[in-house]
């Protein structure tokens, strides 16, 4: 009886290289034409990529530049094209160009004696998903500032819970505001609790500290922890 051939590692792995590459070639026979279409598509897209990501960085570093005229202008006192410029650059894709507009379109309501219009330009400011965190706290609490003699009490404790805790960065702002409006319910005694408590913070800036201290004393609150060894 015949014996079958030796068939060794090499001739074996040959012939499976060889499979592999008539695969390989045949693929490319078939699909060549998709995939130059994939790979000049892919090229386009990255370029495309890659311009709009340019022009929209020197468009935005256009309208820092227009920010700072505005910002000239105003400090001459030549406001009449302000408004207008402001909206302009409130629909900037740069998300910190336009948050830097609609602030100073608000700071310029309040100095025009419009209200309003600052008020809903900061609440549109805080109900702004986009923003981040910070620009959105910031608008809250100069919207409640203004809208404060306007409000419930109740309404300015619930908007400002989240930021009346000590550590948090509004907690000296939205802590006097939640307190005032605590007085405003009779609750003297929270309140004075409160000031003690934004006396106590020394995260919160010095001028707000030394009026909670004085204000938490006037309410029967002990404050006095947070002066110095030298005040006491």
């Amino acid at each position: 009886m015949a014996q079958p051939p030796d068939i060794s590692e090499t001739f074996v792995r040959e012939v499976d290289e060889n499979i592999r590459r008539d695969r390989l070639r045949d693929f490319f026979k078939e699909h060549g034409g998709l995939i130059a279409a994939a790979v000049i598509l892919f090229l386009a897209a990255s370029g495309g990529f890659i311009w709009y990501q340019q022009h929209k960085q020197h468009r935005a570093e256009g309208h820092v530049e227009e920010l700072a005229q505005i910002y000239k202008d105003i400090g001459l006192g030549n406001t009449t094209k302000a408004p207008a410029q402001l909206n302009d650059l409130a629909q900037s894709s740069s998300e910190g160009v336009r948050a830097t507009a609609m602030f100073t379109r608000a700071a310029l309501a309040i100095q025009q004696s419009d209200t309003k219009l600052a008020v809903a330009t900061y609440k549109k400011i805080a109900d702004d998903s986009s923003f981040p965190q910070p620009y959105r706290d910031a608008a809250l609490i100069r919207q409640t500032a203004l809208e404060f003699d306007q409000l419930q009490p109740q309404q300015v404790i619930a908007r400002l819970e989240p930021l009346t805790k000590p550590g948090e960065p509004w907690f000296g702002s939205a802590g006097e505001m939640t307190a005032l409006a605590m007085i405003k319910q009779g609750k003297t005694k929270q309140a004075g609790q409160l000031f003690a408590s934004i006396a106590k913070d020394k995260s919160v800036p010095d001028t707000v500290r030394d009026r909670s201290i004085q204000i938490a004393g006037s309410l029967g609150a002990d404050a006095s922890a947070a002066l110095g060894p030298q005040a006491q």
